[in-house]
């Protein structure tokens, strides 16, 4: 399979990182892609460093927001907008796929009718970039059912398809990758795990999946206002994310 793949890169103050971001990409084996990288009115030098690789490299493209949005949602939905891909997949800017066939595994997968999704697994590392082996594992498969109870893409590893589902926006909340994953689960699909480690994923402290309490609200919101559940249903799978989110951190 050898369709275009169009990955989606929000950027804000990742002058430290973005490099690295953009040459994991560049060491694909799958060849066929597209890089839009859309800066959220950055302070620092990314813009800089995103235009100096857009010009060596002609499947990066650079993209700015007129004002800062202060999320990754309008950043991701300019670049999906604009996206000429048959396959969707996402990679933040201070992340890096570790993997080289890591596009090139996950494109065998969309074979069955079934799969929307795929997505893999991925492992921690700190501000700086080191590594100690904390290694994230998710199932072989999940469906909307299964992932309402726990979340188990991690945006740096998903991929969809947009032949079988169009193109799927980012809402304008928190936790807006959950949201849209359970969206495609919800029309029947499900998503594939490569059952490889293809991403690090940078845990910095100011982060906003590292604030809990304001992720415990954030998917509460979701439950009750983005798949309106009632109250006992949201309680229900609110109460089972979140034994597995305290497993998840402490991995």
């Amino acid at each position: 399979m050898n369709d275009l793949v169009s990955i989606i890169m929000p950027c804000y103050n990742a002058g430290p990182y973005i490099a690295e971001a953009i040459e994991s990409v560049q060491r694909q084996t799958h060849k066929n892609w597209e890089l839009l990288v859309v800066d959220d009115c950055s302070n620092d030098n990314s813009a800089e460093i995103i235009c100096s690789y857009a010009k060596k490299d002609e499947r990066i493209y650079f993209f700015q927001t007129e004002v800062p949005s202060g999320s990754p949602s309008l950043p991701r939905n300019i670049a999906i907008q604009n996206a000429k891909g048959r396959f969707i997949a996402f990679l933040d800017s201070d992340d890096i796929w570790s993997s080289p066939t890591k596009l090139e595994q996950q494109l065998k997968l969309f074979t069955c009718e079934k799969t929307a999704i795929v997505f893999s697994n991925y492992e921690k590392m700190n501000e700086k970039g080191e590594r100690n082996n904390r290694i994230v594992i998710g199932p072989s498969t999940t469906s909307y059912k299964q992932f309402l109870k726990k979340s188990v893409i991690s945006c740096d590893t998903g991929i969809y398809d947009t032949k079988k589902l169009g193109k799927i926006y980012f809402q304008n909340i928190d936790h807006e990758d959950y949201a849209m994953w359970l969206s495609i689960l919800k029309q029947g699909y499900i998503a594939k795990n490569t059952n490889t480690v293809v991403a690090l994923y940078r845990v910095q402290k100011k982060s906003r999946s590292g604030n809990k309490l304001r992720f415990a609200k954030s998917l509460w919101n979701i439950y009750r206002n983005v798949e309106n559940f009632n109250l006992f249903w949201s309680s229900y799978y609110w109460f089972h994310f979140g034994i597995r989110g305290v497993i998840k951190f402490l991995k």
